[in-house]
């Protein structure tokens, strides 16, 4: 016998879920309600053996039994997502044929990976040759935060596309947990994006970045503000974050809010905030945000020694 009021409690618990259940219109007892988070980070650890089977694959694998590795890692993750999109497909009631629509989703998912690969090949690349302290590519793969976060964003970002956005944001979350890098699925980002140390770093889901972006630790891509419907709830969707165009550099610390553009070839300093666009080749620093507060103007391109 128990010293706890274990079956009230259950009783309790039942009860309170029950009422919840019937405030969200979730009747249907016959299947599995949600996906499994345990089931998606599964398949995400596979799928990133299956881009790099050497480097964050198995330890005993060797280069002659990498297709075969391949073949049989793929075949049992890519099983596992499509029992996981139809879960999210039956939970989001979109109608139709939930179970035709999960195997297109995740065909289409199985085919985006050599490019998807390519994509990463650039990230590490500009990983190594953006850090002097980086002895190796390998190196680069198998320890970098900001690299781990891309595989996962990439992963993400192409189950977002594909009309699964609750696998995309369990696969995100899970490198935001690994790494405290936060990027929502829904971000586009380009090639050869170096995240730098990482920690702090946030993208939102609107959020558009070029290629040969560069961006270091505790970095914000965010919201300015967010308007409310006719009964105070949060819009969704709507276009609300930075557009970061191609070989721009953004400094540790620094926030950027709204619907705002980065030029092309522009340097945000370390710590500024920013709230309006910033032209191509542009240097912003704390120095030159101070001079702005004494003009209505937003601060013209400085001198490199500005970032000194």
């Amino acid at each position: 016998m128990s010293d706890f009021p274990i079956p009230h409690i259950v009783a309790a618990l039942r009860e309170v879920r029950e009422q919840w259940r019937t405030q969200q219109g979730r009747t249907d007892t016959t299947h599995r309600e949600f996906p499994s988070r345990d089931a998606v980070a599964r398949a995400v650890d596979a799928l990133k053996g299956v881009l790099y089977p050497l480097r964050l694959g198995p330890p005993d694998l060797r280069q002659a039994g990498e297709d075969f590795y391949i073949a049989h890692t793929l075949d049992a993750a890519l099983q596992a997502l499509l029992a996981q999109a139809r879960i999210e497909l039956r939970y989001r009631r979109n109608g139709g044929d939930v179970d035709e629509r999960a195997a297109q989703a995740v065909r289409a998912f199985s085919e985006a990976l050599p490019a998807l690969r390519q994509q990463l090949d650039e990230d590490v690349l500009a990983a190594f040759h953006g850090d002097p302290a980086a002895q190796s590519v390998d190196e680069v793969v198998l320890s970098y935060p900001g690299v781990l976060a891309l595989i996962h964003h990439r992963i993400a970002h192409t189950l977002y596309a594909l009309e699964l956005p609750l696998l995309a944001r369990i696969a995100a979350e899970l490198a935001h947990g690994q790494t405290g890098i936060d990027i929502h699925p829904g971000a586009r980002i380009g090639e050869g994006c170096f995240i730098d140390h990482g920690t702090g770093v946030v993208i939102g889901e609107t959020a558009v970045l070029g290629r040969n972006v560069r961006i270091y630790q505790a970095v914000t891509l965010g919201a300015k503000r967010f308007p409310r419907d006719a009964q105070g709830h949060l819009q969704k969707g709507w276009p609300r974050h930075p557009i970061v165009q191609d070989d721009v550099v953004i400094y540790a610390g620094a926030t950027i809010l709204g619907l705002v553009t980065i030029g092309h070839g522009a340097v945000i300093g370390g710590n500024v905030w920013v709230t309006e666009d910033v032209p191509p080749g542009a240097h912003v620093t704390q120095a030159t945000v101070q001079q702005a507060t004494h003009s209505p103007t937003f601060p013209q391109p400085q001198p490199e020694a500005a970032l000194q």
